[in-house]
C-alpha cells in the first residue's frame, strides 16, 4: 500500500485519525488491502499528507484494537491475517449507509431531486 491511497480531509467534521481508521475498513473490506499486505509507515503517511504522526498512530493504533491491522516486529503494520478476504456487497453497502443516510437528509433539505443527486453521484463514482 501507499500512503496516496488514503484520502484526508483536514477540513472534514470527521477526526482525520477517524477518517483513516474508516478508510482502511473500506480497503480492507472491499479486497483492496489483502491479509498480510504491509501499511506505509507512520511517518510516510503523515509526511505525505503533511498531518502529525501521532495521528496516524492513533488511527493505527484503533485499527489494530479492531483486529483490522497486525503489528509484525521489525516491518511495522500490516492487515491482520485473520481478517475474512472480501466482503460481501450488502456488507460492504453497510459501511456506506450512515452517510447515504445523511446524503439523503441533505439533499431532501435542499428540496433537491433524486435524479440530478443520483446522476451526480454516478458521475463522482465514474459510471
Amino acid at each position: 500500500m501507499d500512503a496516496s491511497l488514503l484520502t484526508i480531509q483536514p477540513n472534514a467534521p470527521e477526526p482525520i485519525y477517524r477518517q483513516i481508521v474508516e478508510q482502511l475498513r473500506r480497503l480492507i473490506a472491499s479486497g483492496q488491502l489483502v491479509a498480510g499486505e504491509l501499511l506505509p509507515s507512520v511517518r510516510d503517511v503523515a509526511g505525505f499528507h503533511a498531518i502529525n504522526p501521532m495521528t496516524v498512530s492513533r488511527a493505527y493504533g484503533m485499527a489494530e484494537t479492531e483486529g483490522l491491522l497486525e503489528r509484525l516486529r521489525g516491518k511495522g503494520m500490516a492487515v491482520a491475517a485473520t481478517r475474512k478476504p472480501v466482503q460481501s456487497e450488502s456488507q460492504r453497502m453497510a459501511l456506506l449507509e450512515t452517510q447515504l443516510q445523511e446524503l439523503a437528509r441533505h439533499a431532501n433539505e435542499l428540496e433537491l431531486p433524486a435524479e440530478p443527486v443520483l446522476r451526480r453521484l454516478a458521475k463522482l463514482l465514474g459510471d
